[in-house]
């Protein structure tokens, strides 16, 4: 079925006439770059930064792995990496669902697995507190909601906060597009308003303005959206000029948050890679917007995918158990102890995803229909 996007009645700049709306179909090399960006966190997480996993190595990492230390700490990049994908993913999934069913479907993917993952973190600090301290009882039960970070209590999962950025991302979705029913005229409003507005808060130094808004991580996910307009739409120059525009913004911010004149350290980034790392994120999810990535259907990727979220969830306060027993525990030396770690951690994903993830996600989205 051929259309054009729908505008309402005031098109903003319609795309080609012979614009194609595709439907809603699973993207394989899309579940390929989310694994991909959660190694990156990962490779940061394990040997790009000091702090826990120094005491987990018994040096820094800048030491145990010389060359590897001088790549790794770009890979906390991942996570911007992870917004633009989302931004996509997320604008594919609530086009064409109510209210109800796009909540329902965020809780449902969002909660079984972390409520898990926080189980067993906070199990593990009680075994080896010397890696990372247990919570208090009321700091637990706070963590169950994902909104600690707004609340000010300790965080189980160091990760979480990237959680609450999506959360963020999801409300400002459904309020400004889902809740009347997406389309591009309001897809496209919503990402220049947004953009807007974190341009502006950037210096307007409010701290409410800044949570809502979020204008160092906005222009990932904006530049998402706009990916997924011309996915869905084909080529225009207006999506075109949102990603180019989230792109510009995006590698600023990132250089703003991530980069340190100076000595800074054993890690240290160089702006001019920064720029690149961002570069590539979005290139990349550019080419399969475009579909220049059909070929790749893998039935791998579906299982890459699958493991992506629990991984993250899990890999970076167990992964530092792992090194502390392994390498300081049992001898191991550093290259075997970071396979091995890796290993271990995508296989207890695997295991999130069969027995938790799969059989409570459809559960409690029936429950929550109920």
């Amino acid at each position: 079925m051929t259309a054009t996007p729908q505008l309402d009645t005031a098109p903003l700049v319609s795309p080609p006439e012979s614009a194609v709306s595709r439907p809603r179909t699973r993207l394989l090399a899309l579940d390929g770059l989310r694994l991909v960006a959660a190694l990156m966190v990962c490779l940061y997480h394990y040997t790009g930064r000091g702090g826990t996993i120094s005491e987990s190595w018994h040096q820094s990492p800048s030491e145990v792995f010389p060359r590897l230390s001088q790549v790794a700490p770009y890979g906390c990049l991942g996570v911007q990496f992870f917004f633009v994908i989302s931004g996509f993913v997320i604008c594919m999934s609530g086009w064409g669902r109510s209210l109800g069913d796009f909540f329902r479907s965020r809780v449902a993917r969002l909660y079984p697995a972390y409520w898990v993952a926080l189980v067993l973190i906070t199990a593990a600090a009680f075994v080896l507190p010397v890696v990372v301290k247990p919570v208090r009882a009321d700091e637990f039960l706070v963590n169950l909601t994902m909104l600690q970070q707004p609340m000010g209590a300790t965080r189980i999962l160091g990760v979480c906060w990237t959680l609450w950025a999506e959360v963020r991302f999801y409300v400002l979705f459904a309020l400004f597009v889902v809740v009347r029913g997406a389309t591009y005229r309001r897809v496209v409003l919503f990402a220049c308003v947004w953009t807007l507005a974190a341009a502006i808060s950037t210096t307007s130094g409010n701290a409410l303005t800044d949570a809502v808004v979020m204008p160092e991580y906005a222009p990932f996910f904006i530049g998402g959206l706009a990916l997924y307009l011309i996915h869905r739409f084909g080529s225009s120059p207006l999506p075109w000029g949102i990603v180019v525009m989230s792109w510009l913004l995006g590698q600023s911010a990132a250089v703003r948050d991530l980069w340190h004149p100076g000595a800074h350290g054993d890690f240290t980034r160089h702006p001019v890679v920064i720029v690149l790392v961002v570069t590539l994120a979005f290139a990349s999810v550019a080419v399969v917007a475009l579909g220049w990535t059909r070929w790749a259907s893998w039935p791998w990727l579906v299982t890459a995918g699958a493991l992506t979220y629990p991984f993250y969830l899990v890999h970076e306060h167990l992964g530092w158990f792992a090194v502390r027993i392994l390498h300081r525990g049992l001898g191991l030396a550093p290259w075997p102890t970071l396979g091995l770690t890796v290993a271990a951690m995508l296989a207890l994903a695997w295991l999130l995803h069969r027995f938790v993830e799969k059989p409570f996600g459809p559960r409690l989205r029936r429950a929550l229909k109920g």
